[in-house]
This record gives C-alpha cells, sequence and structure tokens, in this order.
C-alpha cells in the first residue's frame, strides 16, 4: 500500500532548494528581484529561511532582509539558520495581514505561497501596501493544471493531474490567475515568464511532486481504482518524463 503520509515541511522545502529545478527557478526569481545595496527586501512565507541568506548578500552592504512566515517552527528555524546573518529579520505574520508598515519595501517575493493562502487577492493587496512606490514584487506560483506526466495510460496521468488540482492545492490555478489579481490589487504588471522544468528520473519527481503520495490518496477517496498503484509503479519502471508549470509574475508600484 502507497504511503500517503505528508513529508516533514522543512525537510521536503529543502530537497526542493537543493534540486535543479528549484535552483534553476530561485536562480530566475532572485535576477527578476533586481536587488541592489541598501534595499529593503521581505521574502512572504519565508519558510525555513531557505532563500534569505542569498537576499542578504544581494542587498548588501546597507541592505534588509525580511522573512515572514505563520507557521512558529519555520519562523524558528530560519531564525537560528540564519542567525548572525547580517541584515536579515524573521517574523511571525500571516500573508494576509504582513506585521509591517506601509511603504516599507523596496521589494517582495513569494515562492508556491498564494497557492497555499486562504485569498491570494487579499495577500496581494497586501503586498501593495507595505511596497514603496516604484517598489516591485516577483511571485512564483505554479499552475496544476500544467502538471503532466507521460505514461502508457494517458487518461490515469489526466485523472492524476486532476485530483491535484481539485483536491490537493487550495488555489491550484494561481499561476495563470496572478497577471490578474496583480492588476486588481493595483500592482503595474512589469512582465510575466513561465519556468517548466523538466523531469527525466521519477525518484527526483516523486520527491518533489509526489507522485506515489497523491495516487495512494486519489485511491483512499475514490478518484483511482486500486489498479492505479500497479500504474504507477509501472511509470517508475520505463523511461520516465513529467513537467508542471510555474508563472513568475513581476509587478510594481507604479
Amino acid at each position: 500500500m502507497i504511503d500517503t503520509r505528508a513529508p516533514d515541511p522543512i525537510g521536503y522545502l529543502d530537497q526542493v532548494a537543493a534540486s535543479a529545478p528549484g535552483q534553476g527557478c530561485k536562480r530566475r526569481v532572485l535576477r527578476l528581484l533586481d536587488l541592489r545595496p541598501g534595499h529593503t527586501v521581505v521574502d512572504i512565507g519565508c519558510g525555513p529561511g531557505t532563500d534569505l541568506g542569498a537576499m542578504a548578500a544581494a542587498v548588501a552592504p546597507g541592505g534588509t532582509v525580511v522573512g515572514v512566515d505563520r507557521d512558529p517552527v519555520m519562523v524558528e528555524t530560519a531564525g537560528a539558520r540564519l542567525a548572525g546573518t547580517p541584515g536579515v529579520r524573521v517574523r511571525h505574520g500571516d500573508a494576509h495581514a504582513l506585521p509591517l508598515a506601509d511603504g516599507i519595501a523596496d521589494r517582495a517575493r513569494t515562492d508556491r505561497v498564494l497557492q497555499h493562502v486562504d485569498d491570494p487577492a487579499r495577500a496581494l493587496a497586501e503586498v501593495r501596501r507595505m511596497l514603496r512606490p516604484g517598489g516591485h514584487a516577483v511571485l512564483a506560483e505554479p499552475d496544476w493544471d500544467g502538471l503532466l506526466i507521460d505514461s502508457g495510460e494517458p487518461e490515469l496521468s489526466r485523472r492524476l493531474a486532476r485530483f491535484v488540482a481539485t483536491e490537493i492545492v487550495r488555489n491550484a490555478t494561481v499561476g495563470r490567475s496572478l497577471a490578474r489579481l496583480c492588476a486588481g490589487a493595483g500592482l503595474a504588471v512589469r512582465s510575466v515568464e513561465v519556468y517548466t522544468p523538466v523531469f527525466r528520473d521519477f525518484g527526483t519527481a516523486d520527491r518533489l511532486l509526489g507522485l506515489r503520495r497523491s495516487v495512494g490518496r486519489a485511491i483512499r477517496a475514490g478518484h483511482l481504482d486500486a489498479g492505479a498503484e500497479e500504474w504507477i509503479a509501472e511509470v517508475a519502471a520505463r523511461p520516465f518524463l513529467a513537467t508542471f508549470v510555474m508563472f513568475l509574475v513581476t509587478a510594481e508600484v507604479a
């Protein structure tokens, strides 16, 4: 029987950050942020502080990086990992009500955060409130309708992707909606890019995308029959290819 337990959140985020797809996306986001010495940048949903050090280096000397997360364990871990790093502060707070003053930041970032929040529009309104005139945000969010898995039974791949998009991820298609949501929050969209990592190794895809775990959950929920266990085992045993879509949106305060 497939193990459907969720992975340790910190361990999972560390795995994503260390992977080639994760590193590629993070490099693109850092480039789009266009950080300069002296900037104040806010990482909304900073997790265990994975990217705070790189941003701190980019805004030195004289800059400030503020990591905000609503999970006390993440805040504690990030604080411990970045202890002693000049210019880094970690705060407990919610994306819908950031614990920061109006117009305090030159830059802001989300990385796979808005897919999980209760109200992405409200979170983006907070981003707009917090940014200075001329400041901008870079938002990296997936669109899980773009999950593609090659197999000899494409209908099962479609059904699994549909289950992920409708039953697992709260805001599964937020990636495609970012430009519209930014406009609604009063942010001018500067650019929209897509990042589509290609996975040729099933083990890596399974660790990062939770394919087996999602199959097990879909079977338990009645969206796939028990034969899907054999199907995903066959997918793993054959030459493998999968991808998904990340939207990278840069938006600024006019």
